[in-house]
């Protein structure tokens, strides 16, 4: 169940010998946070988590404790794990963030918290930012700085063979999963070829395409297609034992997410297995808005803006206004390598 904050208890009366305070940056950050629009809107978002999440269930880190130590993670430039440690070893960091004498959460329970705040949450709190920094004369919001960045997905440099055995040794760890959930019986009668493991099989031969790419014999190059080929075969194979499974498990009722687990990597092997092909088999050129560059990472984008020593990066394009004050004001996140030129009026739309 969503809980909203914690009985306060101030810590530093506890221990007065040791004259704590705040930091004049962090007082004023804890006078702001208690602000009803931000809490609301955040909440709001956070008792999606599970549909009965506002009334049933144990009780959960208080809403009030993820806002502020979310907060301070950006603040301090920490990652989740340092956040938790950080917040769980200071005496100051607790009273600000409201956790008091309670156990801070775990860096996996902040993240996952983290990701139920929406963007349009994350825009409306930008707003109200601006809003109540304009009410504190920090900023009067006439003036504004717009620029484009690149936010790098964590992904491996993208080649066809990589991603394709990153997907067959996905889907042969999930039917690996799914052979626990199907009855044994059913098993049996099926033992062996749904349930096998080809992850070896296409390490082997994304090797063996990495040695052969260096050489510039012709039996390399030849020997080079033979084993793409040979992988593409694997990756078949992997993507009729998924078909195979999915259909076992539809005997299965709380088969359901690893169902779709499933299809939806079977799905993205089976786009890398059609641009492996146009390229190695039939010489085409695959424009960067079709290739898929990462199994994990669907959404990563090629961007090309000839950087020095990095010309090619892989993630997505993001936009940011800033308005006087070094406030943020807004950001949006952008499709493929989109022109920095066309995004100057909606910069100054949103700001209207």
């Amino acid at each position: 169940m969503i809980v909203d904050r914690y009985e306060p208890v101030n810590l530093f009366e506890l221990v007065p010998k040791l004259k704590l305070q705040m930091e004049p940056e962090l007082l004023e950050l804890d006078r702001l946070l208690d602000d009803d629009v931000l809490f609301r809107r955040l909440k709001a978002d956070l008792v999606r988590r599970y549909p009965n999440s506002a009334k049933l269930g144990r009780h959960s880190t208080p809403v009030e404790v993820i806002l502020r130590m979310l907060v301070v993670k950006r603040l301090y430039g920490w990652s989740y794990e340092q956040t938790e440690h950080f917040v769980c070893d200071s005496i100051v960091l607790r009273q600000f963030c409201r956790l008091y004498l309670e156990s801070a959460p775990d860096d996996t329970t902040l993240i996952r918290w983290a990701n139920l705040i929406g963007a349009d949450t994350i825009e409306e709190l930008n707003e109200r930012v601006v809003e109540l920094a304009r009410s504190l004369k920090v900023t009067r919001g006439r003036k504004l700085r717009t620029d484009g960045t690149v936010v790098e997905s964590n992904v491996h440099y993208p080649t066809d063979d990589t991603l394709i055995a990153d997907g067959v040794r996905v889907i042969s760890r999930l039917v690996g999963r799914a052979k626990d959930l199907i009855h044994e019986g059913v098993s049996k009668e099926h033992k062996g070829e749904p349930f096998r493991d080809r992850s070896l099989s296409a390490k082997r031969l994304v090797h063996k395409i990495g040695r052969m790419a260096l050489r510039r014999t012709e039996q390399a190059q030849a020997s080079h297609q033979a084993s793409y080929g040979r992988l593409v075969e694997v990756a078949r194979a992997s993507m009729k034992q998924a078909g195979q499974v999915r259909t076992l498990l539809e005997e299965v009722p709380s088969a359901r997410k690893i169902s779709e687990e499933i299809s939806h990597f079977a799905h993205l092997l089976e786009q890398t297995i059609s641009q492996t092909s146009r390229r190695v088999f039939k010489g085409e050129r695959v424009s960067a808005k079709e290739k898929l560059v990462s199994i994990f990472e669907e959404h990563t984008a090629i961007i090309r803006r000839g950087k020095a020593g990095k010309e090619t990066e892989f993630g997505r394009k993001v936009w940011l206004s800033e308005v006087d004050g070094g406030i943020v004001s807004g950001f949006w996140i952008l499709e493929g390598n989109a022109g920095d030129e066309a995004q100057l009026e909606p910069a100054l739309k949103r700001l209207v």
